[in-house]
C-alpha cells in the first residue's frame, strides 16, 4: 500500500509551488538589496518656478565665448602697473619716512578741580632705636688672653666673648676693661655700654 503525498489535487499543488517561488524570489531580492549597497535616494518633487523668458542678446553671447581672450603676457602693461605711486593726501602707511600724526595738547588738566590730599608733614628726624638694656658688670681674661664680658639682663647673667650673640639679639663687638661695644641686631644699632659701678 502506497502513501498518499497529497498531490491528488493538482490546483492546490500549483498554487503552493507558485507561492513558494514568489517567496523565494522576494527573499533573494531583499538579501541582494542588503549587500548591494544603500538604495539611491528618491529625487524630490520638482517645484515649478516661474521663469522669465528672455531671449539672450548679442552681449550675452560675447560674455560666454573665450574668443577675445589673449593668454600671452604683456610686459609693457605689467611695467605700467608696477610704476603706480601712492598719491593719497593722508599718511602713507607703507613709508617709514612719513610724518607722525600730530596730537594736540589738552586745553587744561583733567584733574584741575581735584582737592589736594591732607598729607602730614614729614617728621624732622626718624625715631631713635631703644636703648640696649644689658648691663656690663665685669670681665675676665682666658688662658689665651681673650677677654670675656659678664652681662646682666633682668635676673639672667650672660658670659660672652667678642663676636658672640647674647640673649638671641645682642652681638658683642669689642670688649675693653671700662666699656663694651654691643650691636642690637633687631634695629642694627650699635651702642657702648660702660662698666657698672659697684
Amino acid at each position: 500500500m502506497a502513501l498518499a503525498l497529497g498531490t491528488e489535487k493538482k490546483s492546490q499543488v500549483i498554487l503552493v509551488v507558485v507561492l513558494f517561488a514568489f517567496i523565494l524570489g522576494y527573499g533573494g531580492w531583499q538579501v541582494y538589496g542588503m549587500f548591494a549597497g544603500p538604495p539611491t535616494p528618491a529625487r524630490p518633487a520638482a517645484v515649478a518656478v516661474p521663469t522669465m523668458h528672455t531671449s539672450p542678446g548679442p552681449d550675452a553671447q560675447k560674455k560666454l565665448t573665450n574668443a577675445g581672450i589673449d593668454p600671452s603676457l604683456h610686459f609693457g602693461k605689467l611695467a605700467m602697473s608696477e610704476m603706480v605711486e601712492y598719491l593719497g593726501s593722508g599718511r602713507n602707511i607703507f613709508s617709514a619716512e612719513s610724518a607722525p600724526v600730530h596730537i594736540e595738547a589738552p586745553a587744561k588738566s583733567a584733574r584741575a578741580n581735584q582737592v589736594a590730599l591732607n598729607v602730614p608733614p614729614p617728621t624732622a628726624e626718624p625715631p631713635k632705636p631703644p636703648a640696649i638694656d644689658l648691663k656690663y658688670f665685669g670681665y675676665t681674661q682666658t688662658k689665651d688672653k681673650a677677654l670675656q664680658a659678664f652681662f646682666v639682663h633682668g635676673d639672667d647673667i650672660f658670659v660672652a666673648k667678642s663676636g658672640e650673640i647674647v640673649n638671641h639679639r645682642y652681638k658683642v663687638d669689642a670688649i675693653r676693661p671700662a666699656s663694651v661695644q654691643v650691636t642690637d641686631l633687631s634695629y642694627n644699632n650699635t651702642q657702648t655700654l660702660p662698666l657698672m659701678a659697684n
